[in-house]
């Protein structure tokens, strides 16, 4: 595989496999520096990509484990996440003020999910992955996928109808 069909294989993806980064490194810089190597690690392996049925979910899946290496490490302890690429331009300041609030309280419920489930929530509910491609991702059957995920989403629905209603009787 030569450089140009390399990156047009491995282009479609990379975006993916930075917001992936991002949701499990929570830095920005540090996601940048896990996707470059991964794309390092998928260069060195350029001749066997062609042997793997879904390219995407082999990145996908490299991604998620070179990040949690990095996370055990315990070299990414003290970052924080930052939400303005979520933004869009168009709402008042107001708007703009509430989704940001939303979205911060979104990302509080979603620290205090079991790590399995936040990345089943990312690559569905964010990256529009299908339950296969999350499947050969985690590595576990479809079924236990869609149980994880609607464990997630309750939660989140709870603990936001919570902040919601609070005060009211």
């Amino acid at each position: 595989m030569n450089q140009k069909t390399f990156i047009g294989v491995v282009n479609p993806v990379k975006d993916k496999m930075y917001r992936l980064a991002l949701r499990l490194l929570i830095s920005k810089d540090s996601a940048e520096d896990a996707t470059q190597e991964v794309l390092l690690k998928l260069w060195d392996r350029k001749n066997k990509l062609k042997d793997y049925a879904n390219i995407e979910a082999f990145a996908m899946t490299v991604t998620k484990n070179y990040c949690l290496d990095q996370l055990k490490s315990k070299q990414n302890n003290n970052l924080k996440i930052v939400h303005t690429n979520y933004e869009s331009q168009d709402r008042s300041a107001f708007e703009q003020l509430e989704t940001n609030d939303r979205l911060k309280e979104i990302s509080r419920i979603l620290e205090t999910l079991p790590e399995q489930q936040k990345l089943i929530f990312q690559l569905r509910d964010i990256e529009e992955y299908e339950y296969e491609e999350i499947a050969k991702v985690m590595n576990m059957n479809e079924t236990a996928i869609r149980v994880s995920l609607s464990r997630a989403r309750k939660k989140i629905r709870i603990e936001l109808l919570k902040k919601d209603s609070y005060g009211i009787k």
